[in-house]
């Protein structure tokens, strides 16, 4: 079974700022955090360390990379990031896109990056949606991915370690994954929309991630989080190999921006994953 549980994720901080790592990607190769919203400049409801440049000044979200940057060790300068639409893109990091989100949204679109080159940081965005960290050890290769609902339906997280095996040659069976905090099953009361997209996408195997709602005739609590990790081990991730955050951002408003809490005035956490 995938590692859920209070242990699973440490929260860290260091000069106000506060973040999330996965034990399972501790090791001295590798730099990765969960960020939340504590410990940056924004005002308002962006506050305070929005990384998303959506509803916040580009001088604000810039400070704020800047400082989780310096907290958690890596050179915002050579930062990549995606510019999400809730599909499947995945790109490979290139190095004119380093540094890019510093100034804005990035000019491409893309919900997933993947890199095998050190000390590039791949960051990508969340606030309800999953936030993904793949670490390909066999070949020292590394990706971001956001997957919410749709992402999640189109298959993103097994496509990137598809994509992953195909640019790298990484073995699906040496590859780790860190789903971060999003939103729960708590929390994620649907109409039929999602559950449709999910069942017909994946058929059968997608009724674990999915119950009727008792608190609401004819919608449903669909767990996301669960989702992602039956694809990844669909596509070859083992199940050990896959650490699942137990926090709902929902649930916990004062350290995570969520889009259904606030409906859509927020900032933004995100997650990255770097080489040294």
């Amino acid at each position: 079974m995938p590692k859920q549980s209070s242990t699973a994720f440490q929260t860290k901080t260091k000069d106000g700022v506060v973040w999330e790592i996965s034990r399972l990607l501790e090791d001295n190769r590798l730099l990765h955090g969960f960020s939340t919203r504590l410990g940056g400049v924004s005002r308002g409801a962006q506050a305070s360390l929005n990384l998303d440049h959506k509803q916040d000044s580009n001088e604000n979200v810039r400070q704020n990379h800047l400082r989780f940057a310096a907290a958690i060790g890596y050179d915002a300068r050579r930062l990549v990031s995606t510019h999400q639409v809730h599909k499947d893109e995945i790109r490979v990091a290139q190095p004119e896109d380093e540094g890019l989100v510093l100034d804005g949204p990035t000019p491409y679109e893309c919900d997933a990056l993947i890199t095998n080159i050190p000390g590039r940081p791949l960051i990508c965005y969340s606030a309800d949606c999953i936030p993904i960290l793949l670490w390909a050890e066999d070949v020292s290769a590394v990706a971001a991915i956001h997957a919410g609902w749709r992402g999640t339906a189109a298959d993103i997280a097994a496509k990137c370690v598809q994509k992953l095996t195909a640019v790298y040659h990484a073995a699906p069976q040496n590859i780790k994954a860190a789903i971060g905090p999003g939103i729960g099953a708590c929390c994620f009361s649907t109409h039929s929309d999602v559950p449709d997209a999910l069942f017909a996408a994946f058929g059968q195997s997608a009724a674990p991630c999915i119950k009727h709602d008792p608190m609401e005739s004819g919608k449903f609590l669909v767990d996301l989080k669960l989702a992602n990790s039956l694809r990844l081990q669909a596509a070859g991730v083992p199940a050990d190999n896959i650490a699942l955050s137990p926090e709902c951002t929902c649930c916990l408003p004062d350290k995570y921006w969520s889009h259904r809490k606030t409906g859509g005035k927020r900032g933004g956490q995100a997650a990255v994953i770097m080489l040294k």
